[in-house]
């Protein structure tokens, strides 16, 4: 099977092995999103751009194989505190409004900078 792949340039791509994206017949899977920006947190202290600033990412490498938001069938969102539930909701609302992939939202003890409160993974089919 071909496979397509998107990377952003993130240090741990190379490192840990693996590409924001990637495209297997009709399917894409995009890895766990951040809001890292050049090695920078973006949003640093608020959820709601982090979270924007993720799906941002997953627009992008969507777009660059040949799928929209609207293929997307499935997200995941893993949150540092989910208190703050309702303003990471409301960026992935805006992004999904009536697209309203089946979703899932989990608390975790931690992500891969201290400093990050949010991560978004997402599938989509493409027909």
């Amino acid at each position: 099977m071909d496979r397509e792949r998107v990377f952003t340039g993130s240090p741990w791509e190379p490192l840990v092995g693996y590409c924001r994206a990637i495209r297997a017949g009709n399917r894409i899977e995009v890895a766990g999103t951040t809001a890292m920006k050049d090695g920078e947190v973006v949003g640093v202290g608020d959820p709601y751009e982090q979270a924007k600033f993720a799906l941002q990412t997953i627009e992008r490498a969507l777009r660059e194989l040949g799928a929209e938001m609207s293929h997307v069938v499935r997200t995941r969102m893993f949150v540092t505190d989910i208190s703050r539930w309702e303003e990471i909701g409301r960026a992935h609302g805006e992004f999904f409004k009536e697209i309203r992939p089946a979703a899932t939202m989990v608390e975790v003890r931690a992500l891969i900078d201290p400093r990050l409160l949010v991560e978004i993974e997402a599938e989509a089919i493409v027909e």
